[in-house]
């Protein structure tokens, strides 16, 4: 099965996404796969799987490779004689911009390239916080309380103490501040938007039970990942979380009852379902006295969260073949047509 790694992107975590196309790279034995990196520019080029190492990108070494374009049905490396067209789907691997808040989505569905990833809609619900939010009220998921911030609004914040500060449109932990005095407020709120014009503050529960489950859509169906419970400090930071986007081996299941993780599983089929398809998504809960709360949507998780499925490379083939179809209508002119013929002309 032919397979090309979009990764890269001008984002934050453009370099998260290079250590996780080198991950799924490594998972995916029997694909024969191909590699397109975006860099911050937004110039495509073809990477040999031999230079799929971080320092190619971090040395520069990249920009001598062959760049591609994009075209209907493929990206093209053009050639002294003619050019060659990297005709196959696309796994979308960008973390935040451009990959997850539908920008590429757009792109690889203008020019008619199928792709595993979040469509645009599903995009705009799940890249923003405050809109995941709002998308989770809409379908009746319960969320944890917040209170929304914009850079130019006045700095006044109801939320009672400890809470924790997040730029609205970043992953990876960054720009998160838990504040616990009053006196880290104003730096916290600085960092946060440096990231960001817009920032959310939650109340900090302290202890909290925290689970992640990933799924997709298959054959009529949503399969679902194992339960994790992640292993952390007070908050996932970026230094863990960069750590988590290199993971290959798999994690030990939550140890739960029945009960909770059809919970789980039930709230993550409301958010998956008609929104999602076409996408392996992963969505980290809170549990709190018994009440599932939906913290965040990943619409790409980093590695793909390969390490929550017994066979990833089964995943990957099952979504190839459970692809969406992109409506597009044909154009016939015969409005203008009949104007034309009214008019006898």
């Amino acid at each position: 099965m032919k397979l090309a790694i979009l990764f890269g992107g001008a984002s934050y975590e453009h370099e998260i996404s290079i250590v996780s196309a080198i991950t799924v790279m490594e998972k995916l034995h029997n694909f024969s796969l191909e590699f397109i990196f975006c860099d911050q520019d937004h110039r495509f080029y073809k990477i040999e799987r031999s230079q799929m190492m971080a320092k190619t990108f971090a040395s520069g070494a990249h920009k001598k490779l062959p760049q591609l374009s994009v075209e209907n049905g493929a990206f093209v490396q053009k050639k002294m004689f003619g050019s060659e067209r990297l005709e196959m789907p696309v796994l979308n691997l960008i973390h935040g911009a451009d990959g997850e808040d539908g920008t590429i989505a757009s792109l690889l569905g203008f020019y008619d390239i199928s792709y595993i990833g979040p469509r645009p809609t599903a995009s705009v619900f799940s890249y923003d916080k405050m809109h995941t939010k709002w998308f989770a009220e809409a379908i009746g998921v319960k969320t944890v309380a917040y209170e929304s911030m914009n850079v130019n609004a006045r700095r006044e914040i109801k939320t009672a103490l400890p809470f924790i500060i997040k730029p609205a449109r970043l992953g990876s932990s960054i720009g998160v501040s838990v504040i616990k005095e009053t006196s880290e407020i104003e730096y916290a709120l600085d960092v946060a938007f440096e990231f960001d014009d817009n920032i959310i503050i939650e109340p900090f529960i302290e202890g909290v039970k925290e689970y992640n489950l990933a799924g997709y859509s298959a054959n009529g169906g949503i399969h679902f990942s194992i339960v994790e419970e992640p292993q952390k400090n007070e908050f996932l930071d970026f230094d863990k979380k960069y750590l988590d986007f290199s993971r290959s081996s798999a994690v030990s299941e939550a140890k739960i009852d029945a009960q909770l993780v059809s919970q789980l599983e039930q709230t993550f089929e409301r958010i998956y379902t008609n929104m999602f398809e076409g996408a392996l998504i992963r969505c980290d809960f809170f549990v709190v006295d018994g009440e599932v709360l939906l913290n965040e949507i990943n619409p790409i998780p980093g590695s793909m969260a390969n390490y929550l499925f017994a066979d990833f490379e089964h995943v990957i083939n099952a979504l190839l073949a459970n692809l969406p179809q992109q409506r597009r209508p044909q154009v016939n002119y015969q409005y203008i047509h009949s104007i034309n013929q009214a008019k006898g002309k």
